[in-house]
């Protein structure tokens, strides 16, 4: 609850900040081309994952990278779509890859954290 408070704060901080600055009608046109281009990328985004999928099978990715630039497409269109401008300036950043290693450290670490209890097996032994 706390993340989400801090982030409803930074994301009206900056829109008022930025949308002061250029105008309502600007503001508008940034909502408008940054949710289309959100959903251009949703759109095609089956032929980046082909891509991927090609320099996986030929050995130039590992399985990682393959999810991690396929998550950070995924979530950087998602936050594209939602209009603000601290989620559009989040979105963008993550088409570059500039946020993507570190989201993907973090998902990786949730997952190993998740294997590593997966691999406990609770025995009891039972003496007559």
């Amino acid at each position: 609850m706390l993340y989400f408070l801090l982030y409803l704060f930074i994301e009206t901080f900056v829109s008022v900040k930025i949308a002061s600055a250029i105008g309502p009608f600007w503001t508008f046109v940034e909502i408008i081309a940054t949710a289309l281009y959100g959903l251009w990328i949703l759109r095609s985004m089956h032929l980046q994952m082909m891509a991927t999928m090609q320099m996986l099978g030929s050995g130039e990715i590992s399985i990682e990278e393959f999810e991690r630039m396929n998550i950070a497409t995924f979530i950087g269109a998602i936050l594209l779509i939602i209009p603000g401008f601290f989620t559009d300036i989040l979105g963008i950043l993550l088409q570059f890859g500039v946020l993507s290693n570190f989201i993907a450290k973090k998902i990786f670490k949730l997952r190993s954290q998740k294997k590593e209890d997966d691999d406990v097996i609770d025995v009891e032994i039972i003496e007559r």
